[in-house]
């Protein structure tokens, strides 16, 4: 997803998953030129070809999501960064350093181990001779998708920079105030490094999520009514009466649901069905279970629908066109798509940061792993 989110106009010369089912996609809408299918630890700088402009590594959340077990970077799946890293210093010390490098992770990296591993990644950069700054970019700002994403992006100190994508302070909504705190505790050293990347506003974003719904879906069913009731009957009487009032509305209104664990009234954990009205789905999730698989909830006066929302409604999600062909099996779909970056937010920053910067050289090629 950040290829299609870079363009056509961007040359890939090298591309690397573990997951061979996910390999298998890619080779189906790109080709198998450049993917190698592979356990990064295996990989040496010998796998990649030439030079490249940028670097981008989107290494997994899980041991740094707040849902996750909070290993952080020591953990076997976020504790990928460092492999990755170390081809990205082999490269350096072959002189094909990439003049760009683009982390991109949840949000809860800015806060692992109380910000020891933000520190970690930053200080690395500013070790081998890279300014960094980070930006947090909402999906929801391009796709109806509640989805913020830290992106952390070192520039080559020897790289010309256009004077106006630096500012002299943050500068909201991309810099948030747990940025901003990740920020003050970094050591001096890496804080002089540091740059404040600047982003235009974001114009509205141009659909909401009843516009990406799929009339009928070959992959999902509406559960039956005794299905559906048993969902609502997990509400909290606050998510109910978000139920009661779009009834009141006597027309269809789209809504998503997720499974969470919450304390009942009596201080113990029960499983609890969470709904939101408000034109945009919660955050896609990898599916490890059905708590983190969303549901989609249709309501039409005193009819009430509710189903899984479909592989097709979760690409749609990201970003991507209907032509990007998906796994025909619904939970490798949806894991495809729960891991990915949203696309037009790769297209945001890579017109409005990446781009300019490469101008000079006119040379847009990508290193993705």
């Amino acid at each position: 997803m950040a290829r299609a989110g870079l363009g056509a106009t961007w040359n890939c010369l090298f591309a690397n998953d573990f997951d061979h089912k996910k390999g298998q996609i890619y080779r189906y809408n790109w080709g198998d030129a450049e993917l190698k299918t592979a356990d990064i630890w295996s990989l040496t700088t010998k796998d990649i070809p030439d030079s490249a402009d940028l670097a981008w590594g989107s290494f997994p959340c899980q041991d740094l999501s707040l849902a996750g077990a909070g290993a952080g970077l020591r953990g076997d799946h976020s504790g990928t960064f460092w492999p990755f890293w170390n081809l990205m210093t082999g490269l350096m010390e072959e002189g094909r350093a990439p003049r760009l490098i683009v982390l991109e992770n949840v949000c809860g990296t800015l806060t692992a181990h109380e910000g020891k591993d933000f520190t970690a990644i930053c200080s690395v950069f500013e070790q081998v001779g890279y300014s960094v700054g980070a930006v947090i970019v909402d999906a929801a700002l391009f796709v109806p998708q509640s989805r913020p994403r830290l992106f952390i992006i070192g520039v080559r100190r020897d790289v010309e920079l256009p004077g106006d994508l630096i500012g002299k302070e943050s500068l909201a909504p991309w810099h948030t105030r747990a940025l901003i705190k990740a920020y003050s505790s970094l050591p001096s050293k890496t804080k002089r490094a540091w740059l404040w990347w600047k982003l235009p506003l974001q114009q509205k974003r141009k659909s909401n999520f009843a516009d990406l719904i799929e009339e009928s879906s070959a992959n999902v069913e509406w559960f039956s009514a005794e299905k559906t009731q048993q969902l609502l009957d997990m509400m909290s009487k606050v998510n109910q009466a978000k139920v009661a009032v779009a009834q009141r509305q006597r027309r269809k209104i789209y809504g998503t649901v997720y499974k969470r664990t919450r304390p009942n009234e009596q201080g113990r954990k029960v499983q609890r069905a969470e709904v939101r009205f408000d034109d945009v789905s919660g955050c896609l999730r990898t599916p490890a279970g059905g708590s983190s698989r969303q549901v989609i909830v249709m309501v039409n006066g005193n009819t009430v629908k509710a189903r899984l929302i479909s592989s097709r409604e979760t690409a749609r999600l990201m970003g991507l066109p209907d032509e990007y062909m998906l796994p025909a099996n619904y939970n490798e779909a949806y894991h495809l798509t729960g891991d990915g970056v949203v696309v037009p937010v790769v297209r945001f920053l890579a017109a409005n940061i990446f781009e300019p910067i490469l101008e000079m050289s006119q040379a847009r090629t990508l290193v993705a792993a």
